[in-house]
C-alpha cells in the first residue's frame, strides 16, 4: 500500500482531537477504510446484487490478511459479527461432557465469561476461577497457580490475550505449553491484542476471537474467530445457518434444481458463518489489516511503548497511580491508571477531552491507549493538557 507511516496521522484527516488515546475502546477509521466503505456502497448502489459479486474478493482479502495477522491458515478463519459471537460460537460448539471444567480469570471483560457460564448452566459444565494478580506480579507466579489448577483436570482455558483494565499482557504461548502438558484446549480473547500487540497461534492457541474497532482499526459490527485445524472436526455446531453448509449456495444459480436440506456441516471454522454477513465492515477491515501488516504489528507495539515510556512517568510525577507491568514481556499498547485523591476518572477525562486528548475509563481507571498514528512529540503537549485537566477539576 505504501500509505502508512509510524506516527504520521495524516490518513486520520478528519480526527477532531489533538490526541487520539482510546483505541483500546474504539478506533477512528482511517482514509483507506472510508475509501473502502465508499467502494462498497457505491458497488451496491449501482448494481444491487452486482455489489456483493464485488466484494467477493474482498472478503477473501480480508480472510487472508486476519490469518496472516496471527499466523493461521485462511480456512481456519470465519467471520463473525464480534468478539462475543466468537466466544459463543465456541462455547456452544464443543462436545462437552457433564463436568468438564472450564477456567476463567477474575477481572476478564465480560464477553469473555458470561458465554461460559451460559455454558457451564447448559451442559452441566464446572467453572473454576483463577486470580490475575500472580500474573501482575511475575508470569512464573501466576503460570504455577494454573499448573496447580489445571492438575486437578481442566477441559478448557479461556484467557484474554491482554486485560482490558489494566493492560497486561497475559503469557499465552507459556499458558499453551501448560494446557498441551495436561491436555487441555485454550480459547483467547484477542481483541485488546491484534494489531498493536504481536500474537501468534502456532504456540498452540486452539480457538480465538476477535473484533474490528479497536486495534484493528476497523468498523463496529465486524470481526473473526479462529478454530485450529486440529480441533475443527471434533466440533459439534449446535447455533448453525444455511451458510454452514457444505456448498451452501449453490443452489442460488445455475440451470438445474440443486436444493437439499441434508447436506453435511463444514467441518472447518466457517461452520459459524451462519448468514449474511456485514460484507461493508468486513472488506473495510481487510483494508486496515493491510495497512497495519505494513507496518508490521511488532514494530507498532514497540513504537506504541516508547509513547508510554514517555507518558507514563510524567502522569505518576503527577500524582497517578500506574497499573503498568514492570515486567517487559507483560505490557500491551494500554496504559492503565488511576488518579490523584479527588479527583474522579469520569471529570478527569471529560475535562482531558475539553483540552483535545481523548482516554476513556474502564472500571474506575483512566485508560490511554496510543496506536501507530500517534506521535512521540505529542506526549509533552497531552501532560500540559493533564495539567489543565486536573486544574479545572480540583477548581
Amino acid at each position: 500500500m505504501g500509505l502508512a507511516v509510524i506516527g504520521d496521522r495524516s490518513l486520520f484527516p478528519g480526527l477532531r482531537c489533538e490526541a487520539y488515546l482510546a483505541h483500546a475502546a474504539i478506533a477512528p477509521l482511517s482514509a483507506p477504510v472510508r475509501e473502502r466503505v465508499r467502494e462498497v456502497l457505491d458497488a451496491y448502489e449501482g448494481g444491487g446484487i452486482a455489489g456483493f459479486g464485488h466484494c467477493v474478493p474482498l472478503l477473501r482479502e480480508t480472510r487472508s490478511r486476519l490469518a496472516s495477522l496471527i499466523g493461521a491458515e485462511s480456512d481456519e478463519i470465519a467471520f463473525v459479527s464480534n468478539t462475543s459471537h466468537g466466544v459463543i460460537d465456541i462455547a456452544f460448539g464443543l462436545r462437552w461432557e457433564p463436568g468438564d471444567r472450564i477456567v476463567l480469570f477474575e477481572g476478564e471483560f465480560p464477553a469473555n465469561v458470561t458465554p461460559w457460564q451460559q455454558a457451564a448452566r447448559t451442559f452441566g459444565l464446572e467453572l473454576s476461577w483463577l486470580s490475575l494478580e500472580p500474573f501482575r506480579r511475575s508470569h512464573e507466579e501466576g503460570l504455577e497457580l494454573l499448573r496447580a489448577e489445571l492438575e486437578r483436570g481442566v477441559r478448557l482455558v479461556a484467557v484474554s490475550a491482554v486485560q482490558y483494565r489494566t493492560g497486561l499482557r497475559m503469557p499465552v504461548e507459556s499458558i499453551a505449553l501448560l494446557c498441551r502438558e495436561h491436555g487441555a484446549e485454550l480459547f483467547v480473547d484477542a481483541i485488546q491484542a491484534l494489531g498493536a500487540t504481536p500474537l501468534d497461534v502456532g504456540c498452540g492457541i486452539d480457538y480465538l476471537s476477535t473484533g474490528s474497532h479497536k486495534h484493528l482499526m476497523g468498523p463496529e459490527g465486524a470481526g473473526a474467530v479462529y478454530v485450529s485445524r486440529r480441533r475443527a472436526e471434533a466440533l459439534e455446531p449446535r447455533l448453525a445457518g444455511w451458510l454452514s453448509h457444505e456448498k451452501p449456495a449453490d443452489f442460488l444459480s445455475g440451470d438445474v434444481p440443486l436444493l437439499r436440506y441434508d447436506k453435511p456441516l463444514q467441518s472447518t471454522a466457517r461452520v459459524f458463518e451462519i448468514g449474511t454477513q456485514n460484507a461493508l465492515g468486513l472488506c473495510a477491515l481487510g483494508v486496515s489489516a493491510g495497512l497495519l501488516a505494513e507496518l508490521g504489528v511488532q514494530s507498532i507495539h514497540r513504537h506504541v511503548n516508547q509513547y508510554l515510556d514517555l507518558l507514563e512517568p510524567g502522569l505518576v510525577s503527577r500524582g497517578f497511580e500506574s497499573f503498568r507491568c514492570d515486567v517487559l514481556d507483560a505490557r500491551s499498547t494500554l496504559l492503565s491508571v488511576s488518579p490523584p485523591p479527588g479527583v474522579p476518572p469520569s471529570e478527569f477525562a471529560a475535562a482531558l477531552s475539553r483540552e483535545g486528548v481523548v482516554c476513556n475509563t474502564p472500571d474506575g481507571l483512566l485508560r490511554f491507549s496510543p496506536h501507530w498514528p500517534n506521535h512521540l512529540d505529542e506526549v509533552p503537549p497531552v501532560l500540559d493538557s493533564v495539567d489543565r485537566a486536573l486544574a479545572a477539576v480540583r477548581g
